[in-house]
């Protein structure tokens, strides 16, 4: 059974009492099983599902084909909170990663690392971070997934009497070449963003290109549709918050372009606000892009771009994008001028 045979979204009221019935039958067949037994702060964490769901985010995997039925699930939650062990306040933490043992094998686990991971990018936090324990062989799909050790971390969690933890963190640097500039924060919009994110984006192109036909103009002002179809990320300033920049990525198993091939990610509407400029936020927001490839297991982020859009394809450029000649097209205005678009991609 395939991972595709279920689906991955947030938990609901009424699945609350399957979620713990899930985490209890996970665990007790897990290899801490004999230690978990009896452990009542344990119990009191497992059978919190409402408590846990309301300190972040708790995620469900039901099946497809018999929907109400959960089989895996983990808990994303926001850091200094009740049931975090090593994420602060601005940073998330994974936990209770868990499949029911008749599912195991399947990918879910990866399925469900890589959403929950997604969803905490989504919040916009600094470091997302979990632990597992040095007997549980989930430690090898979390380096796979691109979790990076973090063992100056290990000491921090008690013992708790069934052997020692191993802390990860992911990265979120998008293979940035130095340090991320922690005065901008990228993360999803939100509906009070809307109006502000089009002016800004349209502006940016406006403002920018030439000869931008009407059609064109309402297409990239228009953030709510960009809404219902994809993810619309915003670079913000952590003091002032005011709005940078913005890029669009579709959502997790769809494309938003005709340049994505299967097992590709595309990226589209990349702008950044005049006032902003020179403070790296289109590179940023590019690099999210690649994180965000990375994660999903994808092959290759790629992207159209206009030829006459010159700053746009230097940065794809100065990053490590090539051109993809063969997936490039024109196309003719209705006042006759001919447009060239230009394909790029990254591997991952």
């Amino acid at each position: 059974m395939s991972s595709s045979a279920f689906e991955i979204r947030p938990i609901r009221p009424e699945e609350h009492t399957a979620e713990a019935d899930l985490l209890h039958r996970a665990y007790a067949a897990g290899p801490y099983a004999a230690d978990l037994d009896g452990n009542e702060a344990w119990l009191a964490t497992e059978r919190d599902t409402a408590g846990r769901d309301a300190a972040g985010r708790v995620l469900v995997a039901v099946r497809t084909e018999a929907p109400g039925e959960v089989v895996g699930a983990v808990s994303v939650l926001r850091g200094g909170g009740a049931y975090t062990k090593l994420a602060a306040p601005g940073e998330a933490e994974l936990r209770l990663v868990a499949v029911d043992p008749a599912a195991q094998g399947s990918g879910l686990g990866a399925a469900l690392t890589r959403a929950g991971t997604e969803l905490a990018l989504r919040w916009g936090v600094d470091a997302i971070r979990l632990d597992t324990g040095e007997r549980n062989p989930a430690q090898h799909l979390y380096a796979k997934l691109g979790y990076e050790r973090t063992p100056e971390r290990d000491t921090s969690l008690a013992d708790g009497g069934y052997g020692g933890s191993l802390t990860y963190a992911y990265p979120l640097g998008g293979d940035a070449a130095g340090p991320i500039d922690t005065s901008v924060r990228v993360r999803e919009i939100r509906s009070t963003d809307v109006e502000a994110v089009s002016a800004l984006v349209l502006a940016a192109y406006r403002d920018t290109y030439e000869g931008l036909d009407s059609g064109y103009l309402n297409e990239i002002a228009d953030v709510a549709g960009r809404m219902r179809d994809g993810i619309v990320w915003v670079a913000e300033d952590r003091d002032s918050g005011e709005l940078l920049g913005t890029i669009t990525t579709p959502r997790p198993g769809k494309t938003l372009s005709d340049v994505a091939r299967p097992g590709e990610l595309d990226i589209r509407l990349l702008g950044v606000g005049a006032a902003a400029r020179g403070r790296g936020i289109g590179e940023r927001l590019t690099r999210l892009g690649i994180t965000l490839a990375r994660l999903r297991g994808n092959s290759r982020l790629v992207l159209n771009t206009g030829l006459m859009m010159e700053p746009a394809w230097r940065l794809y450029e100065r990053l490590g994008f090539e051109r993809l000649v063969d997936r490039e097209r024109q196309f003719t205005r209705p006042d006759g001028t001919v447009v060239h678009l230009l394909a790029y991609g990254y591997d991952v």
